[in-house]
């Protein structure tokens, strides 16, 4: 697919994702410039492709480095630009939103796809501060004849907040920032992904939400979006170019809407029995992940994936207890439950 850059769109994300990577990391090591910096590390997918992982991680027994206690426990920030065929099942469960798409059930074919996205995910150690996590990527399917001729396209994403203590001004400062990256797109973009954010990010065995929510959006393409109102009255990026500039948007505001969080409360004292109360709410965590989360389901069954980038989302250190007597009413704890049980509108 062709732009008015002059470069395919491919091309232009995947750019945008390296740059956006380094700057993020380079972000982090300022913050805390006493920390050891990221590891930094290239690979390459012997299917067709390439990416770089940006990790920060602390031996799980060790609360310091050299004495000196971290603002983060594990963090990454990972890219990946990836290329290789599409096999039938994979091209008939797309179908379903890309009518465009051939799909033929009685044949092999397979289409050649590619596919370049960047994702961040940081767990710091005070459990005062929240963890972060975003992601954003394209996704492109060409025609098996003429590799210049893409048959179908489309962007995904989003960013949620997961706090451990409630600090409602945390919450408001997130979503503003998110908001105001949407708003210079379309008003209503913050309002239908906020919504789709709280419903996805959502643990149906625990009754509560993984954290107070942010962005999500998936298949987001020039065609009618099932989550957005169609209509000359709602203005929406509409071709890959003003998409590609949201996208962009938000990216660059991830800095800024969380940095300034971060700064305020990793330094902030707290007892063991808040360690405790984060360990066990990384629980949470860790099962959304391995339960529902569609990316990290559909990384595991690509053939040739990478483990240990697709894995770099977990904490280093977790804990589930039987019946954890924390988290009732009129505590701290039981604040932040008071709100992953009940969605609020923070902007």
């Amino acid at each position: 697919m062709a732009s008015s850059s002059s470069k395919p769109m491919r091309e232009q994300v995947e750019e945008y994702i390296t740059a956006l990577q380094e700057r993020i990391v380079t972000a982090f090591e300022k913050l805390d410039p006493k920390a050891p910096s990221f590891k930094r590390d290239s690979w390459t997918r012997a299917q067709g492709g390439l990416g770089k992982s940006c990790v920060f991680q602390t031996a799980a027994n060790d609360a310091s480095a050299n004495g000196y206690e971290s603002a983060l426990e594990k963090g990454g920030v990972n890219i990946s630009v990836v290329h290789g065929k599409l096999p039938p099942t994979a091209i008939k469960q797309m179908k379903a939103d890309h009518s465009s798409l051939p799909y033929d059930p009685d044949s092999n074919t397979t289409l050649p796809f590619f596919a370049a996205g960047l994702s961040i995910v940081i767990h710091p150690r005070n459990p005062n501060a929240p963890t972060s996590h975003s992601n954003y990527r394209y996704f492109e399917v060409s025609d098996p004849d003429d590799s210049n001729k893409v048959l179908a396209w489309w962007f995904g994403g989003g960013g949620d907040l997961t706090p451990y203590y409630l600090f409602e001004e945390d919450a408001v400062h997130f979503h503003k920032t998110l908001k105001a990256a949407c708003d210079q797109h379309g008003q209503v973009l913050y309002p239908s992904f906020k919504k789709w954010c709280d419903e996805y990010f959502y643990l149906p065995h625990r009754q509560e939400a993984r954290g107070i929510g942010g962005l999500f959006f998936d298949d987001l393409n020039h065609e009618s979006h099932k989550r957005l109102p169609d209509s000359d009255s709602s203005p929406r990026p509409r071709t890959a170019e003003e998409i590609f500039a949201f996208i962009k948007s938000l990216g660059d505001a991830f800095v800024p809407s969380y940095l300034p969080i971060l700064e305020k409360r990793v330094h902030m004292p707290y007892t063991p029995e808040q360690r405790r109360w984060q360990l066990v709410r990384r629980g949470r965590y860790v099962e959304f992940n391995l339960i529902y989360d569609r990316g990290t389901k559909f990384g595991l069954m690509t053939p040739g994936a990478r483990v240990e980038s697709i894995l770099m989302t977990l904490p280093e250190t977790v804990r589930w207890e039987y019946m954890c007597d924390m988290g009732g009413e009129g505590t701290e704890e039981g604040r932040l439950l008071e709100v992953l049980q009940k969605p609020r509108e923070w902007v």
